[in-house]
């Protein structure tokens, strides 16, 4: 037997293993329009004008919630005259320090601005559920943090055929959403265009100041919470929340492929494991197969993304042949994954910020860095 078909052999035992954790997963959020406690619901919004309203009326309809804040990030579009229209509080962002991430510095303000028990962080692209809030506040009282699974809104069958092969990609790597057991702190992951958390606790451990200049903050906040003991979970809440995070394939690859590696939060090893697992268990079948010449194994691993493929069609809003279609697309997600591992970007919105390392140093909050 070749090495590489070794190789190929154990990648593919390691990311079955994985994906068997979906057959017993916790139960999807259900949803509760009342709380027991009081919720703000804080946006950071930068250049958001187009797309914020269906965000900041679900929010505001949702009898749960008590307050809408959204962080006006140096906006040029008119973001905090729309959010004021619908009936947000609008606060005006500071100015960016140095050694800080735009969403951070914008999120922390929104927290010690909020007067809520509880708040619920959502990204201007997310169209939530009343429902969603007080299922957030429900599952507050087993965890410390928790995040959201979406479901995806996708513009066409390309679009959602290079979605779900990048979604497939974080899936292979870490497994579905709300696993039974939970994963050591340096797998742990996390959404950020959903999260909730307990104010208070939040802000005595000044969470977003220890991710301050990380570009994948929601993945970096939950992991530097979790190896500080913290509960943290990631559930299912694609009946309560939709996102759409892109308006063509163009913006898809761009802008999603730059954060798909992990690259700030991962180690090394991690990082080529990861890799390794993706090209051998997802690309090279598919490779293969375009070539006419696909293994007993490559058939068993596109026959494995297939049922994936039929897995994830709860995770779209109109799940259609692009669906299908994505395993075709998995040697271009596996290529778009190497780059942005081996050259990652560091540029959003028109600000660039400094290069870092999964395991650079940071400045204790309340230090010149978090002034």
């Amino acid at each position: 037997m070749r090495a590489l078909d070794v190789a190929q052999l154990a990648a593919g035992v390691v990311a079955a293993a994985r994906l068997a954790r979906g057959r017993r997963r916790l139960p999807a959020l259900a949803s509760r329009t009342t709380a027991r406690t009081t919720i703000s619901v804080v946006v950071p919004a930068r250049d958001e004008a187009a797309r914020i309203g269906p965000c900041l009326r679900g929010a505001l309809a949702a009898p749960a919630v008590t307050e809408v804040i959204v962080v006006d990030d140096g906006s040029q579009d008119g973001t905090a005259s729309v959010a004021a229209a619908l009936g947000a509080k609008v606060i005006t962002g500071a100015p960016l320090p140095d050694g800080w991430v735009g969403k951070q510095w914008a999120l922390r303000q929104g927290v010690r601005a909020a007067t809520g028990e509880i708040v619920v962080t959502l990204d201007a692209d997310a169209r939530p559920e009343p429902g969603l809030f007080g299922a957030l506040a429900c599952a507050l009282e087993r965890y410390d943090l928790v995040s959201a699974a979406p479901r995806f809104a996708c513009d066409g069958p390309l679009e959602q055929a290079l979605h779900a092969s990048m979604l497939a990609t974080l899936v292979y790597r870490f497994g579905p959403a709300g696993p039974l057991t939970p994963p050591p702190a340096h797998r742990v992951v996390a959404n950020g265009q959903c999260m909730a958390f307990r104010r208070e606790q939040l802000t005595r451990a000044d969470g977003f100041a220890l991710v301050r200049d990380r570009m994948t903050d929601d993945v970096a906040l939950a992991r530097c919470l979790a190896g500080r003991g913290w509960s943290v979970g990631f559930l299912d809440a694609g009946a309560l929340l939709e996102v759409d995070m892109h308006d063509s394939v163009a913006e898809l690859w761009r802008e999603w492929g730059r954060s798909l590696p992990l690259r700030d939060v991962t180690g090394p090893g991690w990082q080529a494991a990861d890799l390794a697992v993706i090209w051998l268990t997802c690309a090279l079948p598919a490779l293969r197969l375009a070539a006419g010449r696909p293994t007993g194994l490559d058939a068993g691993l596109l026959a494995m993304r297939l049922l994936l493929a039929c897995a994830l069609r709860g995770s779209y809003r109109d799940p259609g042949p692009g669906l299908a279609l994505s395993p075709l697309l998995d040697p271009a997600a596996a290529l778009r994954l190497t780059l942005a591992t081996l050259r990652p970007v560091r540029t959003w919105r028109g600000r660039t910020y400094p290069r870092v390392t999964a395991g650079a140093r940071r400045a204790r909050p309340g230090r010149s860095a978090a002034r």
